[in-house]
């Protein structure tokens, strides 16, 4: 997949804008608030239906306007066109729409862009709570496939009602039947996202221990895990019965303290270094490294389960690694459209900046080069 054009309408800081881009690599320089990054979030909301900078969508309007439209065409790998489009008004009514036709969910137009992003941010994965961890995995999982898509929305309103359950109606009558009941639908819906959360994990962990020796010259490990509670993991039938049986003996203390305290919803990743955990022990220059192999492990995981190739975008993070570390990084993924923001273009590599598209961004507008 390759985008080929944006055009912006008051989004952010942009009055208008019209931008082509090159089929491999694309560079965005310019200082520091002048729309860089506002660039990539365009294309960002357009693939996932929000930002990764704010839960505002009202922030995404330009100060003034009334409205904020952003329009993506895109080229798969048969050739096929798609022009994707993006809406919002005043009041925080939007809409999409994929070839003039309206989306009326966001799971269906998940997996319409495929990108992998990767920005300042995302050394939380590492650093912080494992929800920033099970985020991670659902993004991802949901950008790839539309079943665990509707499965973790299922899971988590069937979560809602059983939490509520517990808070407001544990002294009605007819209190056990109706826990039970929740507890088995939340069990068949739990068993399916674990058993393709550790899918995920382990081709993750296989993928990315490759790269991350890659741009560490063979110096680090990089190991990756899937830590639940469910210790028999053979099959779906397996992980689901042991669900039901850690909700039945979690019960009392479900009632105590008002919510379900086993599940899909309370797990995380493992993620060492030489066997070391570097959630609490890693450098930070270890855990942006490691955080960096993570997410660019899903453009191999993305290409296997879809059959083409993701678009990365990498906001600000080339001037955190050497020059040994960028030309590893930008040859890894030679056939991969890539849009990286810098503030100084010496820090990319000189020899591939011949062959890529340089766009100057000032003040909301843009000259390529």
């Amino acid at each position: 997949m390759k985008i080929k054009s944006v055009v912006l309408e008051n989004f952010r800081n942009y009055d208008k804008l019209k931008q082509s881009f090159d089929p491999l690599l694309n560079i965005i320089v310019g200082d520091n608030a002048q729309g860089k990054t506002n660039l990539l979030e365009a294309i960002y909301v357009s693939g996932f239906g929000k930002s990764f900078r704010t839960n505002k969508e009202a922030d995404l309007i330009k100060f003034g306007a009334a409205y904020a439209s952003v329009k993506i065409e895109c080229e798969r790998e048969n050739g096929a066109l798609e022009i994707i489009e993006y809406r919002i008004k005043s009041g925080n009514k939007k809409a999409f729409l994929v070839n003039g036709v309206n989306i009326t969910k966001i799971s269906e137009l998940l997996g319409r862009l495929n990108l992998i992003l990767f920005y300042p941010d995302d050394l939380k994965l590492i650093k912080e709570s494992p929800a920033e961890r099970r985020r991670f995995l659902n993004r991802e999982l949901s950008h790839i496939s539309h079943i665990y898509c509707l499965d973790i929305i299922e899971y988590n309103r069937i979560l809602m009602q059983r939490n509520e359950l517990l808070k407001k109606f544990q002294h009605k009558a007819g209190f056990k039947d109706m826990v039970e009941v929740w507890d088995v639908q939340l069990a068949e819906k739990g068993a399916r996202v674990i058993g393709k959360r550790i899918e995920f994990t382990h081709s993750l962990n296989e993928i990315s221990s490759k790269i991350h020796a890659n741009i560490t010259d063979y110096q680090e490990h990089l190991k990756v895990t899937y830590v639940t509670s469910v210790k028999n993991r053979e099959n779906y039938d397996t992980i689901k019965q042991e669900l039901l049986e850690q909700l039945a003996q979690n019960l009392e203390t479900d009632l105590k303290r008002g919510f379900t305290s086993v599940g899909p919803h309370r797990d995380d990743l493992d993620i060492l270094i030489n066997d070391i955990n570097i959630k609490s022990y890693g450098s930070q220059g270890q855990q942006r490294t490691a955080a960096l192999s993570l997410k660019l492990s899903e453009i191999e995981i993305v290409r296997k389960e879809i059959g083409e190739s993701p678009i990365l975008l990498l906001d600000d993070v080339m001037s955190e690694l050497d020059h040994n570390r960028q030309r590893d990084l930008i040859y890894a993924f030679k056939e991969v459209q890539t849009i990286i923001t810098t503030t100084d273009v010496l820090h990319i590599l000189d020899d591939y900046i011949n062959d890529s598209k340089i766009i100057q961004v000032e003040n909301g507008k843009s000259i390529s080069h």
